[in-house]
């Protein structure tokens, strides 16, 4: 008698990805094993190599998954808004919102999934430090356009502006890890908000 291997009869890629984004969102890279993986997705470690490949390939389609959608308020809130300001104050009050809701782990996976890292793991790291970078990149561009077309003062260092919305969506995603409710995080969005030059 053969034992058959691979993906099991009616195997349903999406949902399997939808319970990796959960893993590693709640416990990072480090902190989630295949086992953890193959028990949460009801597949065998063949048939996650087979349907994902490694660990991390898996979590970089996680992420990018995440990016297109859990993540996909920010870009969207910046390219859908008619002035800057607006974009902005948008973008924080959607953080506020997703950071906190009940329905998934707290926080940002981009933000909290590589906290913890070890030097056989610190490509991972680097991986999502470069997407946060990127953010901080997308965000001076879209303030250097907003300075060009008078929204904002001509003096204004959109460069530090920039820093300052990055630091302020990763403070309120680590609150949201530590409890802060959707109330608190919408008055961090409106403190920072009066911040705008």
């Amino acid at each position: 008698m053969t034992t058959k291997r691979g993906r099991p009869r009616g195997f349903d890629r999406d949902a399997a990805l939808a319970q990796a984004t959960l893993l590693f969102w709640r416990h990072g890279y480090e902190g989630t094993s295949i086992s953890d993986l193959t028990a949460a997705m009801g597949i065998s470690p063949p048939s996650l190599y087979a349907a994902f490949g490694d660990k991390r390939t898996l979590f970089t389609e996680v992420v990018d998954r995440y990016g297109a959608t859990f993540g996909a308020f920010m870009n969207k809130a910046l390219d859908e808004a008619d002035d800057a300001r607006t974009g902005f104050a948008t973008m924080l009050r959607q953080a506020a919102v997703s950071y906190t809701d009940p329905r998934h782990p707290a926080g940002c996976l981009v933000i909290s999934a590589a906290t913890n890292y070890s030097a056989q793991t610190a490509d991972i790291e680097r991986s999502l430090r470069g997407r946060r970078v990127a953010n901080v990149r997308s965000f001076q561009r879209r303030l250097e356009e907003a300075r060009d077309r008078g929204a904002l003062p001509g003096d204004t260092d959109t460069r530090a502006l920039a820093v300052f919305f990055a630091a302020v969506i990763q403070g309120m995603s680590q609150q949201a890890r530590d409890g802060a409710s959707t109330g608190e995080l919408l008055s961090v969005a409106e403190y920072a908000m009066a911040a705008w030059p």
